[in-house]
């Protein structure tokens, strides 16, 4: 018999063909489809929604009440929305903690009004010990829609630019876990993206915030789309030294670790340095790169390709297996 396996909620290929195989096919219509991060209604609303499930909930640098708020803002913002207000469910194991679940809720109440939203609405649930992990939380978001990504007008030429460095929201969780046996100094950059909604008018053509699955699984799905190739530049792709450090002690590809207060774009050619100094004005955006660009002479059509330090290019696929379990 066919069962579950974590690999379904890597935000890796295993998950997309879940989606396209059962999700849409039984669901299917024309607003769904389009599979972004965010639903753009017919009103002039985009809705989303997600659940947070992570482990440990306290971690360096955030927890599941901040993750919940900026993880749901920022899939408004990456679909083009400014967002407005958020749902909030709770489902509860019989004997958490009280004073946790006060300073989940307090981080929560801190995450929204440091990122302008509301909480307007929600639930809360109770299930037996051992049927739930401490807390789970659902999060529905709604804003007004201000620009629809232009995947159309993508051409060889276009700025590929990462709003800072990555993994380190990844590397906080497994570290918190305590299975390595090491520390490093790595905080989660879990963070609302506001900043970037102005990008939207300033011509910016795509965004999309780097959670599961990492940049190269994201930039893959969307070289899949374009009908040209994706290439870019190792040397350009900014770590810090605690995810570096890391990363090569344990063998992990940073291009596939996930962060919660990152995104990646696609901007016009002639306007990619004007918006990367837009992006880099905020703290959040101080070490951002153009990291790359699309191609119509690299590669073949739908591949991202990675030019290595070490000389070559180098193929980049989505994730295929589940590399860090319940880390958002």
């Amino acid at each position: 018999m066919k069962k579950v396996s974590l690999e379904l909620g890597s935000g890796g290929k295993m998950m997309r063909d879940f989606i396209d195989q059962h999700i849409v096919r039984t669901f299917k219509n024309p607003l769904l489809n389009e599979l972004s991060d965010s639903a753009h209604l017919p009103q002039g609303i985009a809705f989303t929604t997600d659940s947070y499930v992570v482990d440990p909930i306290f971690f360096p640098g955030g927890d599941i009440g901040t993750l919940c708020i900026n993880g749901t803002v920022n899939d408004l913002v990456v679909s083009g929305a400014e967002p407005r207000y958020i749902s909030l469910s709770l489902i509860l194991e019989e004997g958490f903690s009280w004073e946790d679940l006060e300073k989940v809720l307090k981080s929560i109440k801190n995450a929204a009004k440091k990122a302008c939203v509301e909480i307007t609405t929600g639930d809360t649930k109770v299930v037996r010990r051992g049927q739930c992990d401490k807390i789970y939380i659902n999060t529905s978001g709604v804003g007004p829609i201000i620009a629809k990504p232009c995947l159309q007008k993508i051409q060889p030429g276009d700025k590929i630019i990462l709003t800072g460095t990555l993994g380190e929201h990844s590397l906080a969780v497994m570290l918190a876990r305590g299975d390595f046996g090491f520390e490093t100094q790595a905080k989660s950059d879990c963070a609302p993206l506001n900043f970037l909604l102005p990008l939207w008018k300033k011509g910016v053509l795509w965004m999309r915030d780097i959670t599961r699955g990492g940049l190269a699984t994201i930039l893959s799905e969307l070289a899949e789309k374009l009908p040209c190739s994706i290439v870019l530049q190792e040397e350009k792709i900014p770590l810090s030294q605690a995810v570096r450090g890391a990363t090569e002690l344990l063998g992990i590809d940073p291009m596939y670790l996930a962060g919660e207060g990152r995104a990646v774009l696609v901007a016009p050619e002639k306007k990619a340095n004007e918006i990367l100094s837009k992006i880099k004005e905020d703290k959040l955006g101080r070490k951002a790169e153009i990291i790359g660009q699309t191609e119509d002479k690299i590669g073949k059509p739908g591949e991202l390709l990675l030019s290595a330090l070490s000389g070559g290019l180098r193929l980049l696929e989505p994730l295929t297996y589940e590399l860090l379990p319940r880390i958002c």
